[in-house]
Parts: C-alpha cells; structure tokens; sequence
C-alpha cells in the first residue's frame, strides 16, 4: 500500500484556462452588466440555473449581484452518450411557476456550444410567458456553434478545448475544481 500511487484529479488536467482570480472578475463583470441592466429592484428578475454545470457560476453570480434575485432551476439535456450532442433537447427538469408574465429570466449557463440548447430553451421560456429572457453564460466556443444564437452576458470566449472545472464536467468528475482546465485528451478518449 505504501508504494501506490495516490490518484490527483488536478493530474487530469492538460493546463489551467481560467484561474479561481480570473472567473471571480468575469462574475463581478457580467454581475456588474446585470445590475445595470435590471435597476427597478420591484421587478421581479429570476435567475435560472441550468443543471448540473451552471450551478457553481450562479452561486457565485447571485451573490455578486446588487439588487434582489429569485433562483429556480431546470435540467436540460443535448447530449447524448459522452462527450457528442444530440439533435434533441429533452427537459428533465421544468420550471414551474405561476407568474412567468411578470418574471424577467436570466439563464445562467456555464458554456455554449452549438447553441442549440440555449435557442431551444429561449424560446420554450417565450411560450410560458416569460416578460423577457436573457443569457449568460461563463463561457461561449463561437466556432462550434451549429444555430444562430448569441448569449447577452458572456464571460469569455474560449476555443474548441475540452474543458472542466467550476461545475463543468466529464462524466461527473471534475466539477468542484477551483478553476477552468484543459482535460487531457486521453481521459476522454478512452
């Protein structure tokens, strides 16, 4: 036992894209766009997470914003097995509320890809009632996007890397890192 190698999830990680300091100033600024762009704090601004992914950046952004919030969830899903997209969008888990017409949404998001589900899910929240609807998401690939679709609030842009960290994950792991990492090519590959 005493020769075995402990396991270190950070060995996983090919290099570090966005640091903990880094994602706390693209909170703080897309925070900072919010606040100015919602300043009646008597009207009623949701924020709806996304499940699993966007779940750490919008603790963050909830906390970081100024004025009053209301948080819900759904859980949405594109992909189909590992790391592919689907061309279908399945709702796992609604959102639910009677006073859609009197709620501006914004959807918290930790990355767009394809923009497929973003574009879906815009439009779903259209057809519920919702008064207005905007996106932010912590991170947007413009180069694999497959719709027409541009988020409001993004915190950067990134390239087609695979990546993980700060609620985003490659079958389940990886989440709770402190940052945005490259995963190595052959955790996923084989």
């Amino acid at each position: 036992m005493e020769n075995q190698k402990k396991y270190n999830i950070n060995d996983d990680i090919d290099y570090v894209m966005i640091s903990e300091a880094e994602l706390k100033e693209l909170v703080t600024k897309i925070a900072g766009q919010i606040d100015e762009d919602y300043p009646d704090p008597t009207k009623k601004l949701l924020l709806l997470c996304i499940l699993k992914g966007s779940v750490v950046f919008m603790g963050d952004l909830m906390k970081t914003i100024k004025r009053p919030v209301e948080i819900d969830f759904m859980k949405v899903s594109s992909y189909g097995s590992g790391t592919v997209s689907s061309n279908s969008v399945n709702i796992l888990l609604d959102i639910h509320r009677g006073d859609m017409n009197n709620l501006d949404i914004v959807i918290i998001e930790d990355i767009i890809d394809s923009g497929k589900t973003m574009k879906y899910l815009t439009q779903y929240l259209k057809n519920k009632g919702a008064r207005s609807i905007r996106v932010a998401a912590l991170l947007d690939k413009p180069s694999r996007r497959a719709v027409d679709f541009d988020a409001d609030y993004i915190g950067c842009e990134i390239e087609d890397e695979f990546v993980v960290g700060y609620g985003l994950d490659y079958d389940e792991r990886y989440r709770a890192l402190p940052y945005v990492g490259v995963l190595k090519p052959h955790v996923y590959n084989s």
